[in-house]
């Protein structure tokens, strides 16, 4: 399976310039340094969406300044990358379980070359949201921009989508688009009411309409990654309308690929901490540049 590349990945997030002294191989970010305890209450979700984005340092792609990372879609004046997604901001508890499977991870790479980059947490220690992909990274016009949201927007209140619970089963490496960064992700159990594929149906349909193209749907790139690990075969096949074995939540990233063993240890580390974790969504996310937009899904009551 390929993975797709985020817009946020994109982005200048992570903007060290460097490090003063040399950092021990296999050592993770700062993703186990927890913030203080505040006694203040949480902010709303909506507060995210304001400040999702840094301020921009350059306008052309330069690895150096977020950890090695290249650009999937270059910067030119008048495109909007674009991202649907549903968006996951983990409590303080479950942000825990996941930095000890981000260990274990971390583990079972330790005499390997490849360095672990969380993605709980920013090099300044502030947490960071997770997501699962409903488009790959797309590029709309300037003059698209509107019509497209406009579009989705009435897409998803018409589709009358219930709001919806997701569980976890898994660990997986897995390949952007590009084949330049790997991504250890959590795999998601399809739930009940299929939200996730119908929700993909319509996000791959709106963008069609402005000649983007689908996630997962036909695609190569998922027919043929990592068809030579054994823990993936089961993975890679799924039915043409269904979908549910690729969804998933991205951990950490890494510039170099495991090798095949290292996936398969990967896969055979127990989750048992999370057998019991059920995350909700409530709503879909469009990033279009830095703007975001959250499109409600209809009342698990209503």
């Amino acid at each position: 399976m390929a993975l797709v590349q985020y817009s946020d990945s994109d982005s200048e997030e992570n903007t060290s310039q460097g490090e003063t002294s040399p950092r021990p191989a296999k050592r993770l970010r700062q993703e186990n340094t927890a913030p203080p305890v505040s006694s203040l209450p949480p902010l709303p979700r909506a507060f995210h969406d304001l400040y999702a984005s840094s301020t921009r340092i350059s306008v052309k792609d330069d690895p150096s300044l977020h950890g090695g990372r290249k650009r999937a879609i270059p910067h030119v004046e008048g495109n909007w990358p674009t991202h649907i997604y549903l968006e996951w901001y983990p409590s303080k508890g479950e942000l825990s379980i996941l930095s000890n499977v981000i260990a274990q991870i971390n583990e079972r790479l330790r005499k390997s070359k490849v360095e672990l980059n969380s993605l709980l947490r920013s090099d300044l220690g502030a947490q960071l949201p997770l997501h699962i992909s409903l488009s790959r990274p797309v590029v709309l016009r300037t003059e698209q921009r509107q019509s497209f949201l406009e579009t989705f927007q009435s897409t998803i209140q018409d589709s009358n989508i219930r709001a919806f619970n997701a569980t976890t089963e898994g660990l997986r490496c897995v390949s952007n688009y590009e084949k330049t960064r790997w991504f250890y992700v959590l795999r998601v159990k399809k739930p009940e009411n299929d939200g996730l594929n119908r929700l993909l149906k319509l996000s791959n349909r709106s963008l069609a309409s402005f000649s983007q193209p689908a996630l997962y749907e036909a695609s190569p790139h998922i027919l043929n990654a990592d068809a030579s690990s054994s823990t993936s075969i089961q993975w890679l096949r799924c039915s043409s309308t269904d979908y549910s074995n690729f969804f998933h939540i991205s951990l950490a990233w890494s510039l170099t690929e495991p090798s095949p063993d290292e996936k398969d240890q990967i896969a055979s580390i127990e989750l048992r901490e999370l057998s019991n974790l059920s995350v909700s969504f409530d709503c879909v996310k469009a990033k279009l540049g830095n703007n975001i937009t959250s499109m409600p899904l209809a009342s698990l009551l209503g």
